[in-house]
């Protein structure tokens, strides 16, 4: 089996955008990242549970992650973890920059709509 040597490059200027407001970033087979871009305050998303693991890192803003019945508050310079199969939502408190990596990718057949 020959190994995958190729190199991606994605701007996220030109980048496609998801249904939920998501900018799709570089992706692999195993690994995908996506940047949530200036997310305003809202009422909470509807609560899910996803096929994938994600990690994210909040840039700007904050925003209240609820996951599987604890709130943990995100802020500038945190980091986070949603198990693949838990169930959660955000609450964004100010408008919200992050960057997330999920695995497996979650734009795979839908996975993240």
């Amino acid at each position: 089996m020959t190994a995958d040597k190729s190199v991606k490059k994605v701007s996220s200027k030109t980048s496609p955008k998801g249904g939920m407001g998501q900018k799709y970033l570089a992706d692999g087979k195993s690994v995908s990242m996506r940047l949530w871009d200036g997310e305003e305050p809202s009422d909470p998303k509807p609560e899910a549970s996803r096929d994938y693991e994600t990690v994210g890192y909040v840039i700007s803003g904050r925003a209240e992650l609820h996951l599987e019945g604890q709130m943990v508050l995100l802020e500038p310079g945190d980091s986070w973890l949603v198990p693949k199969g838990a169930s959660h939502t955000y609450n964004i408190l100010e408008s919200f920059t992050a960057v997330e990596a999920t695995s497996p990718p979650a734009e795979v057949h839908g996975r993240d709509e």
